[in-house]
């Protein structure tokens, strides 16, 4: 049974692989990417798993290809990637030490965008509940691909990993959101840029992120455990355990849809999101600073394959100079 599809590419093309609950990887046939299988599979009628299922080929060494991002579009600005924060329990923790000097009050402004998800963020009768933080992060453009280094700016004052769950997500020709499933990823951001001042949080999310190569298909476990390290010269030097999924949530996923698909500007046909759900865990709430040449490693069952990407920096541009017509 089929439970997750990769993208990869090999010898120049691209191909689509099937993989199962043993982890082992078949083609699947007249698939050239996640995206075209999805489009063909709303217009045909068909789930997306019954599709590859229909199209199995033969085996696919996935140590022998090169392994994409699991969703793309040819036209980066036609995919946007956006996510919620303060949705985990434990998550407001951290950035609550971030923002406290910055605030006034008992309260911060993100401990109170946390608890209004703990007290509404589920709602008993299934219908709309508490508004979740909200972010952009960019278009196709600042998907890392699988073992590829993320590339903090110049300007950047930390770059730093986000263990999370994403979910990926096709808008059909009539304008409705559809799911095709779910990726493990990291949510880089620059915490310290964050940390200066909450109002900056915008700036500290414009930057690049990672999923992991698979789409998981059907649901998420709803008790999903996972592990975020760094790796420095071979050698792990800093290791925690992450908790994602609806039992370890302030919300629940189809809260944190509602809220982001509610707006028509994001219900585009033909348009994919990849839409991250938060974290409660980050090294940086625990004073440890990512390097230079660090590779940041987030695993999580039953994805089968992990999220790997290292840290550089850009070459400083300099100033940015607006030419006038």
């Amino acid at each position: 049974m089929i439970r997750s599809l990769v993208q990869f590419e090999e010898g120049g093309r691209r191909g689509v692989a099937a993989l199962d609950r043993t982890g082992a990887a078949r083609r699947v046939e007249a698939a050239s990417s996640t995206r075209a299988l999805a489009l063909e599979a709303i217009a045909t009628g068909q789930g997306l798993a019954a599709m590859a299922e229909a199209r199995l080929g033969g085996a696919v060494d996935l140590s022998a290809v090169r392994l994409l991002c699991p969703i793309d579009h040819e036209d980066a600005a036609h995919l946007l990637v956006a996510g919620t924060g303060l949705t985990h329990l434990g998550s407001a923790e951290g950035r609550d030490k971030m923002h406290k000097a910055a605030a006034s009050g008992d309260l911060t402004d993100s401990m109170r965008m946390f608890l209004m998800g703990v007290e509404g963020g589920k709602p008993a009768d299934g219908g709309i509940g508490a508004q979740p933080e909200w972010f952009y992060k960019g278009d196709g453009q600042i998907l890392v691909h699988p073992g590829e280094d993320f590339t903090m700016p110049a300007f950047a004052e930390d770059g730093g990993e986000e263990p999370e769950v994403a979910g990926i997500y096709l808008i059909d020709g009539d304008g409705a959101p559809v799911r095709l499933g779910f990726a493990i990823g990291n949510e880089f951001s620059d915490h310290v840029t964050e940390r200066g001042n909450y109002l900056w949080l915008a700036h500290s999310k414009l930057r690049q992120a990672a999923l992991g190569p698979e789409l998981l298909l059907g649901d998420l476990p709803e008790d999903l455990r996972g592990t975020s390290r760094i790796v420095r010269n071979g050698v792990t030097v800093w290791e925690k355990p992450f908790l994602s999924g609806e039992t370890n949530m302030s919300h629940r996923i189809d809260n944190l849809e509602h809220h982001h698909f509610k707006y028509g500007l994001f219900r585009r046909p033909g348009d994919i999101h990849v839409h991250f759900f938060g974290t409660a865990t980050l090294s940086f709430s625990e004073g440890f600073a990512a390097q230079e040449g660090d590779v940041f490693e987030v695993e999580a069952a039953p994805f089968a394959l992990p999220v790997r990407n290292g840290l550089r920096r850009a070459a400083d541009e300099g100033k940015t100079k607006v030419k006038v017509l």
